[in-house]
């Protein structure tokens, strides 16, 4: 991935967290997602009053996405205050959706880590691994 790429990929991730709707936890967190094609996609965490129906940033980027027919992804980028790393939940999505991908985390103050997907998620649940 291209350095232009990758700064606009961690910008969008950043920005959309702006929009986070989190009234419970006060803990905004935006992602995006880099498409094989170069379109990003970003999203917001969105809270509910009932915890089990909020919904990640990184979900909500890469439904975004998919949504718009999109199946190859090539990075996602993670912001939030203290640059936490994906729930279990998104780190399973990530990895069915995109499969082998870095992953930039990154926090209020402009540091950052970038992972891989198999690093964050070593043994997923693959459907690929039930069929043989």
């Amino acid at each position: 991935m291209e350095a232009v790429e990758s700064e606009l990929l961690k910008k969008a991730a950043r920005e959309a967290a702006k929009a986070s709707y989190s009234p419970y936890s006060h803990y905004p967190v935006g992602a995006a997602v880099l498409a094989e094609d170069g379109q990003i996609f970003s999203a917001c965490n969105v809270e509910s009053s009932t915890y089990g129906l909020s919904i990640c940033a990184e979900r909500n980027a890469l439904t975004a996405a998919i949504a718009k027919g999109l199946r190859k992804f090539r990075a996602l980028a993670v912001w939030s205050k203290n640059g936490a790393t994906p729930c279990g939940a998104c780190r399973q999505v990530i990895w069915e959706l995109c499969g082998e991908i870095p992953i930039y985390i990154i926090d209020a103050d402009g540091k950052e880590k970038c992972y891989i997907s198999s690093v964050l998620l070593p043994d997923p649940f693959d459907e690929k691994k039930l069929r043989k």
